[in-house]
């Protein structure tokens, strides 16, 4: 356990610990953003292809190339794509929690107290 005063030595490592912590909760939350993100836009572009019929002509990008294909041969594309999209998001959610309770169990192990200015 550390002392009560840690030394200065000590406080860095205890620092440099801490905001490693924080910088890694910051990139999964930004990853969980963008991967929500990414299935707000598959859902709406499944709920506006929903209505029509499956013969219709649309275009979908793939890897940067805009291809043309109906909308019955787009739709199960999407829906794979939607469920890979939650999969991964809960994925994310669930590192991003464990990592939090991590750095809880570090702060009690360490007797470190987050002072803001």
């Amino acid at each position: 356990m550390a002392s009560k005063n840690p030394s200065p030595k000590q406080q860095q490592q205890l620092q440099t610990q801490y905001g490693n912590y924080k910088n890694t909760l910051q990139q999964l939350a930004q990853k969980i953003g963008d991967v929500e993100q990414e299935a707000e836009e598959h859902k709406l572009v499944l709920e506006t292809l929903s209505p029509l019929p499956g013969d219709r002509k649309c275009f979908r990008m793939i890897n940067g190339v805009l291809v043309e294909r109906t909308v019955e041969d787009v739709v199960p594309a999407l829906k794979t794509n939607a469920e890979g999209l939650k999969q991964v998001l809960d994925e994310l959610v669930k590192q991003y929690k464990t990592k939090q309770d991590d750095l809880e169990k570090w702060k009690k192990k360490n007797n470190v107290q987050i002072v803001q200015s």
